[in-house]
């Protein structure tokens, strides 16, 4: 298993060491780091070995997984310099010449897709309620079905605040008020921030959800499904193929991940926008929402992955880094 680590290392290095972009370097990254690495998958094996390897394999993993990130870091660096040093050199504008005026505001490319997914389910009834960024335990993770002891939490890359405060990981909380707050019929939506450790280029530390949810009587999937369709031919037309995949996830029973086929630098491929499902009935038991009596579904979704559907964007990061040569296109 030593020797196993070494060579991993060995060639993880060399990788990183090729990579020339940070697209490139983000995917290896994910490859190299991630839930489904090689070096994951080796720590995932430390329970099945004797306890006199467990912890030699284990200190070992952990100082190679922290040389990989460094490793990381410095080639992304390099090649951040290496982007920074072409941009001066080719930058050749003179900045004596006079300005030609102040060019007039305009919304955000966020904020258009955000409102256009507002505009189309407040024709669906649902109403818009906000919430705040900072949440405790209970509205982010235990209402929502997801104890201390539940290993669904550790799908959430969390940012942990003081106190047992976090940085909401998705807006799933403002539903929790809204239904402590309201009595059925409920239909509502959530947009907003949320916050996970995450970067790459599909991903953002900070990003953008609008999450949905309608509680009544003899509410059922079929009212899901139809909701969800109509909404995403509305947002996407009639000429992008969409799929339902069975899925899982601790606030929705049975639940399921909803992608849009696109094409972008010709390439056609699937990319997950959504999760959805009917409300777990402990969730409904912790708003003290009989679920004899109620029924209800909800979804989520990204607005910059939408985004990156609607207007072929390869890079999640060109929403953030300011560029006016981009943000101007809109």
């Amino acid at each position: 298993m030593i020797d196993k680590l070494k060579n991993l290392k060995i060639t993880s290095i060399s990788d990183i060491k090729k990579v020339r972009s940070i697209n490139e370097l983000d995917q290896l990254k994910s490859d190299i780091l991630g839930k489904k690495s090689q070096l994951n998958a080796i720590l995932k094996e430390l329970p099945t070995l004797s306890p006199e390897q467990r912890p030699i394999v284990g200190k070992n993993a952990n100082l190679i997984k922290i040389e990989l990130e460094e490793a990381i870091k410095q080639q992304h660096a390099k090649i951040i310099k290496s982007i920074r040093n072409a941009q001066i050199s080719n930058y050749n504008k003179d900045h004596t010449i006079p300005t030609t005026g102040i060019d007039s505001g305009h919304y955000h490319p966020i904020t258009i897709v955000t409102r256009k997914i507002c505009s189309i389910l407040t024709k669906c009834g649902f109403s818009i309620k906000q919430g705040p960024n900072i949440e405790n335990d209970f509205y982010n993770f235990e209402a929502l079905n997801i104890p201390d002891n539940h290993p669904a939490k550790d799908m959430h890359d969390t940012f942990y605040l003081k106190n047992n405060y976090v940085l909401r990981t998705h807006t799933s909380p403002v539903q929790i008020r809204t239904m402590l707050q309201q009595t059925p019929p409920i239909k509502m939506i959530a947009p907003g921030k949320v916050y996970r450790c995450d970067a790459d280029a599909s991903h953002s530390p900070v990003f953008h959800q609008i999450e949905g949810l309608y509680v009544d009587k003899q509410v059922t999937f079929a009212d899901l499904k139809g909701t969800l369709e109509y909404f995403l031919r509305e947002l996407f037309g009639h000429d992008k193929n969409i799929r339902f995949r069975s899925s899982y996830f601790p606030f929705t029973e049975p639940s399921v991940e909803v992608d849009v086929e696109y094409t972008i630098n010709g390439k056609t491929r699937w990319l997950e926008i959504m999760g959805a499902g009917m409300v777990q009935h402990n969730v409904f038991r912790h708003v003290d929402i009989d679920p004899t009596q109620f029924s209800g579904y909800a979804f989520g979704c990204g607005v910059e992955r939408i985004a990156m559907i609607l207007y072929e964007i390869d890079n999640i990061r060109l929403f953030y880094e300011n560029d006016q040569r981009f943000l101007k296109q809109f």
